[in-house]
């Protein structure tokens, strides 16, 4: 929320692509005279103050792909490309079904339904997921676990389970500390990338909690690579 009025603090870390869940829309984006404005950005929403924002900076420009299916809402298949170089970039952040408590659902159909983007190389798909392995229920297809399987077959993989060497639901960092309390925390946000990314992972890392709660109760997770 308020991103305009953050957005110096994450700008420090010199993101080249920047996915921000819950943000306002450009029109309500208010940066400070001195903050770097991006080069390029898409927003998507149904509340102007509450939607998701893909901001680019440097040279390289952002399109929302014409196959796009708004049953997915908010998992935005992209076009994110310069002169030299183009990524399909999903930017998530999952909502929870009418009918249910399952906030996987989305990201799992979502997956299914763009399999055939997921072949190939320079993908990444990354945000608020929402979710986790221990949130797994028994019988449900539509699991964590199972989106994660489900894109190890496709070679992509979670560049912070990757990087660190972590399993699945028993991380040793958290990506959201709930209601912003230090005892609960959760790691719920994730950047799954193809294996020729992955093996360029030249560090992964997520902000602490004394530096970022005052802005969030997410913390940053920032991915860098060697391209």
């Amino acid at each position: 929320m308020a991103f305009g009025k953050k957005a110096d603090f994450i700008l420090s870390e010199q993101p080249d692509i920047l996915i921000v869940p819950e943000c306002e829309n450009k029109e309500r984006l208010d940066f400070g005279l001195y903050t770097k404005k991006p080069n390029d950005i898409f927003w998507y929403g149904d509340l102007p103050t509450k939607g998701i924002g893909v901001f680019a900076y440097g040279d390289f420009k952002i399109k929302l792909l014409t196959t796009h299916n708004p049953d997915f809402k908010y998992i935005l298949p992209l076009f994110v490309y310069n002169d030299k170089t183009s990524y399909s970039v999903f930017a998530v952040w999952t909502q929870k079904p009418a009918n249910n408590d399952n906030y996987t659902e989305q990201i799992w159909n979502a997956v299914q339904y763009y399999s055939d983007l997921l072949d190939g190389e320079n993908i990444i798909i990354a945000g608020d997921f929402n979710t986790n392995t221990i949130f797994d229920k028994p019988n449900r297809i539509a699991n964590h676990s199972n989106l994660v399987d489900f894109l190890k077959s496709k070679d992509i993989l979670s560049t912070y389970h990757h990087f660190h060497n972590q399993i699945q639901g028993q991380e040793k960092d958290s990506t959201l500390f709930m209601q912003r309390k230090k005892d609960r925390p959760f790691h719920i946000d994730f950047c799954f990338t193809s294996s020729n990314l992955t093996d360029k992972l030249i560090n992964v890392e997520i902000g602490k909690y004394e530096d970022w709660t005052k802005h969030s109760d997410h913390k940053p997770l920032m991915v860098t690579f060697d391209l």
